[in-house]
């Protein structure tokens, strides 16, 4: 019994696993949304239908501008200890955006991450504009800086994009850059001089290339919004498939494995959002709110952040808006984040999360300590009855009700709960899943050193690159030596674990820790650090109970 209830949790975490890697199910996807009707919110003195839209006099003294004056593109870089942007006024719109505390490999002399993937001619990164029809996305903007550099306990500073659009609306966009975050402030106002009442809409387009490899079971990649105070994940695949949602929305974003580029309007607006992918491959997500009707003399403003920077909890959670709800680990994700903090707790003070892992496990093996200790010490007791229970195979082999009434009996007479090595492991499931995922997907791993050859914890561990490939194994190529050695503990747990009556289960369980170590021969250095210290605190207590005299 005690053999079939680790085989059957074995052979479970295997389907899982692999079904979570290869065969996981889409996000919810909300059904295709038509475009919102245009709504005069200058007759709504509330503005109870767009709360983010401000609708007021032109200000004293605003200037104005003739459209059709002709002006070419002009880059604006902006220097911060956080990151290097290149920002163009024709859009205006983000060039580039790297961030300077992340590399795009542990050489400490490789690029910086750059957030925008898009090549010449696949469209803008990211723009947020005053749309009112009239094909004004391409409108080029005069700027009152040519670059800006901030340094450390440096004041925030602005710049400001103005221009005129083809209907005559004067649109003016603000950008505020401070030197201690990744947040960026934005201000649009548009304002209509002329007689004639305009609509338009206050549109966000993201678009980016998204990364070779899919979104793997650790993290989600791709476009999410908080809608309704719920987050939305919303995933487009094919060229050409678009889905939509619609409802009251905090923050639109775009992310991947360790990065997220989010547009969050200063009050959640009601509105729809758009995702899709297009032709060329690119993703593309169009963020409507409620449109508006700018009556002559009238002006709309919205404000927004922005955050481009990494999927870093405490950094998402400081950014506010609810931010940090981005991060989800799913149906483990009220287990997971406690983890990740304790993590983060261990590496404040060992600045090692390798280390930070191994006490963490610790820590997790002592609260299960009791639990364990009673799964093994019910499998020692099932040990005993082998015997006695082969005997009753045999003797009742061919009636199967009479040899469960005698086991029954027999663990009655010895007090023994067959199950009492399965339920302590039962409740045991949901912290492994939920470190499973932590250990995948958070950011503070990646290109995180350990020790001797492992200096990336969220890649797989390599010993000597090899220039051929090898069965089963994703570049680089070389020796895994924690998975091997995670293998080995497996194999060493398993000859300690009392023997199956069943021959054909004994053979499946021979090549259970075979089966493992090329399930974890791609996995993480991180989890596969995990695995390999709670396997040898297992069998450390296994062999204190198997050695304790009865």
């Amino acid at each position: 019994m005690d053999k079939k209830t680790i085989l059957a949790f074995a052979l479970s975490f295997v389907v899982l696993v692999g079904w979570s890697l290869f065969f996981s199910p889409n996000p919810k996807q909300t059904p295709l949304q038509k475009d919102i009707a245009p709504v005069n919110t200058q007759s709504m003195p509330n503005g109870e239908n767009s709360p983010a839209s401000i609708i007021v006099p032109p200000s004293p003294g605003s200037t104005t501008q003739l459209p059709g004056v002709h002006m070419e593109e002009k880059q604006i870089e902006i220097n911060t200890p956080f990151y290097k942007a290149v920002f163009s006024n024709v859009g205006p719109t983000i060039k580039s955006f790297k961030l300077k505390k992340y590399r795009q490999t542990t050489n400490p002399d490789s690029p910086f991450v750059e957030l925008v993937t898009l090549e010449e001619g696949m469209g803008d990164y990211l723009t947020v504009q005053f749309d009112d029809n009239a094909g004004g996305s391409n409108m080029v903007f005069e700027v009152d800086k040519d670059s800006l550099t901030l340094q450390p306990g440096s004041e925030p500073a602005t710049i400001a994009f103005h221009g005129i659009g083809q209907n005559g609306i004067d649109i003016t966009q603000t950008y505020r850059f401070f030197p201690d975050r990744y947040g960026i402030d934005l201000a649009i106002t548009a304002i209509n001089p002329t007689t004639a009442p305009v609509n338009g809409v206050f549109r966000t387009t993201l678009r980016t290339i998204p990364p070779n490899e899919k979104g793997s079971y650790y993290a989600y990649v791709g476009f999410a919004l908080l809608l309704d105070d719920k987050l939305d994940e919303i995933k487009v695949e094919d060229p050409g498939e678009e889905e939509s949602a619609r409802g009251n929305i905090g923050w639109v974003a775009y992310e991947d494995n360790y990065f997220i580029s989010a547009v969050v309007p200063d009050i959640p607006a009601k509105g729809a959002f758009t995702g899709k992918r297009l032709s060329s491959g690119v993703l593309e997500g169009v963020f409507l709110p409620t449109p508006v009707s700018l009556q002559p003399s009238g002006q709309a403003t919205n404000q927004y952040q922005l955050y481009l920077g990494p999927r870093e909890l405490g950094t998402l959670q400081k950014f506010g808006k609810n931010l940090d709800r981005a991060i989800n680990f799913g149906w483990t994700d009220i287990i997971a984040k406690p983890l990740l903090y304790i993590l983060r707790f261990f590496d404040q003070y060992l600045h090692n999360y390798g280390v930070s892992i191994i006490l963490l496990t610790i820590l997790v093996k002592i609260l299960f300590w009791p639990l364990t200790h009673k799964s093994y010490k019910s499998m020692k007791e099932m040990q005993k009855l082998q015997p006695r229970m082969a005997k009753l195979r045999e003797k009742y082999k061919g009636d199967k009700q009479k040899l469960n009434q005698e086991m029954m009996g027999l663990y009655k007479t010895y007090k023994v709960n067959p199950m009492g090595g399965c339920l302590p492991m039962v409740v045991q499931i949901p912290v492994f899943f939920a470190l499973f995922r932590v250990l995948g997907a958070c950011i503070e791993l990646r290109h995180a050193p350990f020790m001797l050859w492992i200096n990336d914890l969220s890649a797989p561990d390599r010993l000597f690159h090899f220039s051929f490939d090898i069965p089963f194994m994703t570049p680089p190529y070389g020796i895994p030596v924690l998975t091997l050695l995670m293998g080995g503990s497996m194999f060493i747990q398993q000859k300690m674990t009392p023997a199956p009556g069943d021959p054909a289960q004994a053979k499946i369980m021979m090549f259970l820790p075979v089966i493992f170590t090329f399930m974890f021969i791609n996995f993480p250095s991180g989890l596969v650090l995990y695995w390999l210290v709670n396997n040898l605190l297992s069998i450390g207590q296994q062999y204190r109970i198997y050695k304790k005299p009865a």
